[in-house]
């Protein structure tokens, strides 16, 4: 190991073990005080779930695109505590500024207060930034993981004019997601009714209602959310593969890339699909029919699957970030690694499933009120929330404070 690298503090793989009950200790305080019902600020599930995706999208720019700057040289843990504020400064600015204020202005579904004055519901506004977040959580670091951070790379472009580089471009790609994506959901929300003289919607509906069997956004959360999966254990459990292999120049090798995700995340989606009722009781296929029709049972089933590929967030990142990728004496960056850390992702993703929806973690531990009976736990989507709530710690000790203090560097 090179002079100044960092080092698991207490070893493998005692070090990943307390790091792991720790961010969960962390994580389960956090929601009993700003999300449990049970607790004294009760904002489950908006706008919680919304300032909290926010949270990972804004440290993606922080991290990923402008390595720290400016704070880079500032040793830690004050390093940590600095970019942790910052960003939740930048998180209040971007969604009650730039969209509620700014964006807001020009599209009124992305405006707490413009829906709110219009007699609408605010609540459209939050769904509105969160269905943003979920597009970036894709479009803005894909240019990094697969293309190499081509174009904004290779260059002599330093921070943070490379940071924001590769912002502009990221959002840019972002905004054609969105609006070819998201938008469309709005055009149902807001639709125009039937008049006379017709009246031009602005908006049009979802175009993805005759492929989905739903009109529903989260038939995007669907599979979108197994693509954002595949995306991030590409640059973790896996390291690099397997695109590994394809040895085109950028930007073919990203583009091959992002269209076998794509392929690989909507055919997940689809199995998720096919499985889910060989678990979920028949009962809550049930309450869905009968409250809102077929088209809520295709709704839930594009959901459940975005949920199963959330299970899977905490075992790929503590693995790669606080288990080293540990591979048991296989090489860790040989095919059998690769297919041992994939099943023992999947084999922990099932596990979190069982504790969460059979153990009913999301009841005694998260306070989720309509979760007593077995039939009523699954249709709401909680269990992502979660997760993603889960990794912000693990994301900020590592992004922010460099894995302090469970790791040191090296002397």
């Amino acid at each position: 190991m090179s002079a100044g690298a960092l080092k698991p503090r207490w070893g493998q793989p005692l070090t990943g073990i307390i790091s792991f009950f720790v961010f969960l200790a962390i994580a389960l305080v956090t929601w009993f005080i700003f999300s449990d019902p049970r607790g004294p600020i009760k904002w489950f599930p908006y706008p919680f779930v919304m300032y909290l995706a926010m949270m990972i999208l804004v440290g993606i720019w922080q991290h990923m695109f402008l390595a720290d700057w400016p704070f880079q040289k500032i040793g830690q843990p004050l390093r940590g505590i600095i970019m942790t504020i910052a960003n939740l400064l930048l998180v209040w600015f971007v969604i009650d500024v730039v969209f509620y204020r700014i964006l807001g202005l020009g599209f009124n579904f992305l405006s707490y207060y413009g829906l709110e004055a219009a007699g609408g519901k605010p609540i459209y506004a939050q769904v509105a930034v969160v269905c943003f977040v979920l597009i970036g959580f894709y479009t803005y670091p894909v240019a990094t993981i697969f293309f190499g951070k081509w174009p904004v790379q290779p260059s002599n472009i330093q921070q943070p004019a490379a940071g924001f580089a590769e912002f502009g471009w990221g959002s840019l790609i972002t905004l054609f997601a969105y609006v070819i994506l998201i938008v469309p959901f709005f055009g149902i929300l807001f639709k125009v009714p039937v008049v006379d003289p017709p009246v031009v919607a602005a908006l049009n509906s979802s175009w993805w209602a005759g492929i989905g069997g739903t009109g529903h956004v989260h038939w995007v959360f669907g599979w979108w959310e197994w693509a954002i999966i595949v995306l991030f254990m590409t640059v973790n459990v896996w390291r690099m593969k397997p695109w590994s292999v394809i040895t085109l120049p950028q930007p073919w090798k990203g583009l091959i890339s992002v269209i076998l995700s794509f392929v690989i995340a909507y055919g997940l989606a689809i199995l998720c699909r096919k499985i889910i009722p060989m678990w979920v009781p028949v009962e809550t296929f049930h309450l869905l029919e009968e409250e809102k029709g077929l088209a809520e049972v295709q709704r839930f089933l594009w959901l459940h699957s975005a949920e199963i590929a959330g299970f899977t967030l905490i075992p790929f990142l503590i693995w790669h970030h606080y288990f080293d990728d540990i591979a048991f004496g296989l090489d860790k960056d040989g095919w059998s690694a690769f297919l041992l850390r994939t099943i023992g992702v999947c084999v922990f993703a099932a596990c979190s499933y069982w504790v969460f929806y059979y153990a009913n973690f999301g009841h005694w531990a998260l306070g989720n009120h309509h979760m007593d009976e077995l039939a009523h736990r699954f249709p709401h989507g909680e269990s992502l929330v979660w997760n993603f709530w889960w990794i912000i710690p693990l994301l900020w000790n590592e992004w922010f404070f460099h894995k302090w203090p469970f790791y040191v560097h090296e002397d």
